[in-house]
């Protein structure tokens, strides 16, 4: 199977990726997607990257590197809280720069994860918690067939009040 499209490829992220996860795993305008609250080290980031080859149903997590046809590393996306049993994960995504948004990478990319944990995987289901303000990710998910299916009340803690999170799933038909 050949994680690749006219758009990006999907590979595995490897230890000379060690200074783009670093930057983008500390961007604290990435912090409230992944739900970070501190900075990572790159004695930690190295020491995953390190052990980034496991399998999922060992780790139940699996992060791709999303390159553009120059092979450059553009974003990540990961498949989470595998559950081999129930055939689900959770799927999240992201282009790092603002000047590589909106030019089909991530849909590309979310495709290609899509076709993977569908066909390779065999999951029932993907899912999305996805706050209520990015609306850029949320008509992401939506056009690639991803039905919003709740809305957890006050989920996201920011610094003036709360916010909700909705949740989006995607059901295997095939």
């Amino acid at each position: 199977m050949r994680l690749q499209n006219d758009i990006c490829s999907l590979r595995a992220v490897d230890p000379e990726d060690l200074d783009f996860i670093y930057e983008l795993e500390n961007n604290p305008d990435l912090w409230e997607f992944g739900h970070t609250l501190t900075p990572f080290s790159k004695f930690t980031i190295r020491e995953y990257l390190e052990n980034a080859h496991r399998d999922i149903y060992e780790v139940k997590q699996l992060r791709l590197a999303i390159c553009n046809p120059k092979n450059e590393i553009k974003g990540v996306v990961d498949l989470y809280d595998f559950d081999p049993y129930h055939k689900r994960a959770g799927v999240g995504i992201v282009i790092s720069q603002e000047s590589d948004r909106a030019r089909g990478l991530a849909t590309s990319g979310l495709e290609l994860i899509i076709d993977y944990a569908f066909k390779h995987l065999r999951l029932h289901q993907l899912y999305a918690s996805i706050s209520e303000d990015n609306l850029a990710s949320r008509k992401l998910f939506e056009r690639l067939r991803f039905r919003e299916s709740g809305i957890k009340k006050d989920w996201i803690a920011t610094e003036k009040s709360y916010k909700n999170e909705h949740l989006y799933q995607l059901i295997n038909e095939y």
